[in-house]
């Protein structure tokens, strides 16, 4: 792996430090990696409504290139393909948040989901008005029954400049929504790569190509395509795309279009450029007017080799939006000015979470002595859970997990003798916190879920099955979906009588071999759902882990 970057950890920091010290409109929220206007206080008394989106870095320019005037309010950037945590949006929010209200625009990712949806209901409890959109514009999947849904991919920055243009126009939070919605049902995407990339925390590409291969449909977080097929000419793959994306929206001739051409990463401007010539010429031939045309790096997938295409229908509503004027230093326009020396942070709003109340049982030593075994654990298999995730997945479960277990490491000196539901519940916000994507907020519903049931004097059966349940409910997924499920409730399961030490190493065993059988299951739920059946005989490593914990568990009480 080669890349232009001083350590993995910083990285995403260092990135938006670099984008703020460029742009004087923009700004960082704190030490939250979060790009913001920088008159955050002056937009904030305009009475003008919010557009808040974001997701895992390795888009850029997405998501935080179209943060200002006319496009969006905040973005909100997790690890390298890793959702942002929920806190992290909700610091976004309560930031920009105002009577007039806040547009979330999401894409169709399980993480962003759940961690957006999560942080948009805190919000609403503190009484600002949320409403939350999500894009799924990618044509390849059709319908999309078998997987995790229709993905969001480049069409997605056109969502953002008609909601910002919406919102811009002082429009209310009500019409802003309906109109990010219109953009929404009129935007359809498909994509092709000629290689694959490499999460910097992987080190390794998610999946080859040989010389003569290429993959068409690929996402944006370098999972596999849904066909490999030989090299084709590029005109030749331009009519695959566009004749998929036209059959998708069902748009005829006579239609009206805007297109997108938009670099995956490592496409030489050339080839963009010869792109951009046959997707224009095969949308004439096809009756289709093209009204605005866009080519360039507009949401990546790190440096992978590849384009997409998107077509919006259009309409003089969508046009005008298009055409407003935006300060957002990605979409097409120059900047050159500077910003001021100590401009580019802002503070963060100060966020409560009191988690020194309890009622439940005191904390023993020897259950601290055993999370904390379970968490080095999970550290020390970090390159186990990468290699495996990156196989079916995207490459971040294992350096995901292992933030998890450090910041536990790192409170549970405090933990002894405290109220076992104040600690549970402290452990949930150190998961949400620390762990991006799909695994903080069901590991954080797991340990919240737990913490009632240790309020209510539940055994440790009844306690481990609550948090199981939680993460079933709050995820949509169940047993057969190859998901953490498919060992955690076989471990609950098994959890039946005799001493705590007894329990656990028959919950261990239970779920090793509830993982184990994920190597059989044809993947339902998450990333590994896109590459259907190249999943099978290998095991789901968010299972993996759970035995992994669940096993250091078991030995801790020996």
């Amino acid at each position: 792996m080669k890349k232009l970057i001083n350590d993995i950890p910083s990285l995403v920091r260092q990135s938006l430090e670099g984008l703020a010290m460029l742009h004087p409109g923009l700004a960082l929220l704190g030490d939250e990696n979060i790009l913001v206007r920088s008159d955050l206080e002056a937009f904030r008394k305009s009475g003008k409504v919010a557009i808040v989106t974001g997701g895992g870095a390795g888009h850029e320019p997405a998501h935080a290139g179209y943060v200002g005037e006319g496009m969006l309010t905040a973005a909100v950037s997790g690890d390298v393909f890793a959702s942002p945590s929920t806190d992290a949006v909700y610091a976004a929010l309560r930031a920009v948040g105002t009577p007039s209200g806040v547009l979330v625009i999401v894409k169709n990712y399980t993480g962003d989901r759940l961690n957006f949806g999560l942080a948009a209901q805190m919000a609403r409890a503190d009484g600002i008005p949320v409403e939350l959109v999500i894009v799924d514009d990618d044509a390849a999947l059709g319908k999309a029954e078998r997987t995790a849904g229709r993905r969001g991919i480049a069409g997605t920055v056109l969502v953002h400049k008609v909601a910002g243009a919406a919102a811009q126009a002082g429009l209310p939070l009500s019409e802003v929504k309906a109109r990010a919605l219109a953009a929404i049902g009129a935007v359809a995407s498909m994509g092709v790569a000629l290689s694959p990339c490499t999460v910097p925390a992987a080190g390794k590409p998610n999946f080859a190509l040989g010389d003569d291969e290429m993959e068409l449909g690929l996402g944006i977080h370098g999972e596999a395509g849904v066909q490999r097929v030989v090299m084709q000419p590029a005109r030749q793959v331009v009519e695959t795309l566009i004749g998929t994306i036209l059959a998708d929206r069902g748009l005829q001739r006579g239609d009206h279009v805007a297109l997108l051409i938009n670099n995956l990463g490592g496409t030489a401007q050339m080839e963009m450029s010869i792109v951009a010539r046959d997707a224009l010429a095969v949308l004439e031939a096809q009756g289709i007017v093209v009204d605005r045309g866009y080519c360039g790096t507009f949401l990546t997938a790190i440096e992978m080799t590849g384009i997409s295409l998107s077509l919006l229908r259009t309409d003089a509503a969508l046009l005008a939006a298009l055409d407003a004027p935006t300060a957002a230093p990605a979409w097409p326009g120059t900047h050159g000015q500077l910003p001021q020396a100590g401009k580019t942070t802002l503070p963060a709003p100060a966020i409560d979470n009191d988690t020194t109340a309890g009622t439940g049982p005191a904390t023993p030593a020897e259950l601290v002595a055993v999370l904390t075994s379970a968490c080095r654990a999970i550290i020390a298999a970090e390159a186990e859970l990468t290699e495996m995730d990156r196989i079916v997945g995207d490459g971040d479960i294992g350096h995901s997990l292992a933030n998890g277990a450090n910041a536990l490491l790192a409170r549970a000196p405090g933990w002894t003798g405290r109220p076992l539901d104040a600690v549970l519940r402290e452990i949930g916000l150190a998961l949400r916190k620390s762990i991006g994507g799909t695994s903080g907020p069901l590991y954080a519903a797991f340990a919240i879920a737990a913490a009632q049931s240790t309020a209510d004097r539940a055994t440790l059966a009844a306690t481990f099955a609550a948090g199981a349940d939680a993460i079933r409910r709050l995820g949509g997924a169940d047993a057969g979906d190859r998901t953490m499920l498919d060992a955690l409730l076989p471990a609950a399961a098994a959890m039946t009588g005799g001493s705590i030490a007894g329990q656990l190493r028959s919950a261990a065993a239970a779920a090793r071999a509830g993982a184990a059988a994920t190597a059989a299951m044809q993947p339902r739920r998450g990333r590994s759902s896109y590459i259907g059946e190249r999943a099978i005989g290998h095991p789901d490593p968010g299972a993996v882990a759970v035995a992994l914990w669940l096993e250091a568990a078991a030995s801790a009480m020996g």
